[in-house]
Formats: C-alpha cells, structure tokens, sequence
C-alpha cells in the first residue's frame, strides 16, 4: 500500500482535484465516486478490492508505507524470492536474482494470509501477551495494596507501641516522684529534727549567757567562782 492522499489518483493525473471516497487495494490509489463507477465497471479493475476511504486511512501508519509496486521499476510486485524473502517485479528478477532458485507467484504466496498458520500465531501471541500484561498489571496492583495494608499495619502498630511507651514512662514517672517524695520526707525529718536541736542548744547557751551576766552583776566573787567549778 502507498501514503494515502485525500484526493482521487485519476483525477489527479487529469490536473482535477476530487476528494477520495474509496481505496483500491489493486491499484494503490484513491477514487472519487465518479471514478469508482468506471472503475467497478472496467474488465480490467472490476474484480479489485476497494475499501472505504474512512477505513483505510484507520491503518497504521507502518502498513500504509507498505506498497504493492516495486519502488525501483514501478511495477507491480509479481513473484516471490524465498532467499530474499521479498516480493519482486519481473525486472526484479533478471536484474537482480538471477543466482535465485526458489520463485514462487506471489498470489500463491498470499493466499489465505489472513487465516493462515503464522497469522494465528500471531494473534495468540498477541493474546498471550495481552494476558500476561493483564496478570502482572493485577500483580502491580496487589501489590500496591498490600504495601498500603502494610504501611496501614505498621503504622498502628507502632501508634500503639507509642502509648505502651508513653504509659511505661508515664508508671516510671510516677515510681521515681514517690521515691523523691519519700527522700524528700526523710531528709526533712533528718533537717528538721536537726534544726530542732540547734535550736535546743541556741536556747541552752542564751541562758547560759544571761545567767552569767547576772552573776556577774549580782553574785559574789566566791559565788562565781564556785559556779565555775559546776
């Protein structure tokens, strides 16, 4: 097959520009409706294959480059080289197969392509592959839900780790307050009992001091020294 043009081949050939409606695939051209008429009419083209323009502009780009006419003579391809496994035209082959050994016609060839063997091939391989995209797209997905499962799963966890920690810590807390609050106690026992003591004394040497002043002041000689023998 050729690049598609919008326009009809005939007409183009006679300077008219006309818009295709049909492909034929004989000829590798389009036609407008008037020549489609002729052309379905023609002995020579009545028995060729047209498809709808829409249609076969829905090809894919590669298939569309692909021609039925030798590029180099412009003939149409004809026979087959099973060396060269490649159509040829007639010049083809007196120019440039002429060692080749295995020709065969190209209608041969072709016949019954579409439901042929390798076609079929083709096809399940495509539905193999197909399939087994399908199994590791599924597997993908899983895949990302279980690591959303897992991340969900971890996350709790470690939430509750987190308040057993904060609870642990929390009874620590506590343990360690009782256990100040009862050094606390003890020490100020300790403190207090001896600032109690200090004070017993202080108390003791105030009227130690006042009662020597008042010897002093009022007693005899022979009474304070006889106070200081005690």
């Amino acid at each position: 097959m050729a690049t598609p043009t919008k326009t009809c081949g005939v007409c183009e050939l006679r300077h008219i520009t006309k818009p295709s409606i049909v492909w034929c695939t004989e000829c590798d051209e389009g036609l407008c409706s008037e020549c489609q008429e002729h052309h379905s009419l023609s002995k020579a083209s009545r028995s060729h294959s047209v498809i709808a323009f829409t249609e076969y502009q829905k090809l894919p780009a590669d298939i569309l480059t692909i021609t039925q006419y030798c590029t180099k003579h412009d003939k149409k391809y004809q026979i087959y080289c099973q060396k060269h496994v490649f159509p040829c035209c007639s010049k083809c082959i007196v120019e440039s197969h002429n060692e080749c050994r295995d020709f065969f016609e190209l209608d041969d060839v072709i016949y019954n392509v579409k439901t042929s063997n390798a076609m079929c091939e083709i096809e399940e391989t495509l539905v193999e592959l197909a399939e087994n995209l399908q199994k590791i797209r599924k597997n993908q997905q899983d895949n990302l839900t279980t690591f959303k499962e897992s991340r969900k799963e971890i996350e709790k966890d470690m939430k509750t780790t987190k308040i057993k920690i904060n609870i642990h810590l929390d009874n620590l807390q506590q343990d360690l307050m009782k256990q100040l609050y009862t050094i606390e106690e003890k020490e100020n026992s300790t403190i207090c009992q001896l600032l109690s003591s200090i004070e017993k004394q202080e108390n003791e040497i105030a009227e130690c001091k006042r009662n020597i002043m008042n010897i002093k002041q009022h007693a005899t000689d022979l009474q304070v020294f006889l106070s200081m023998k005690k």
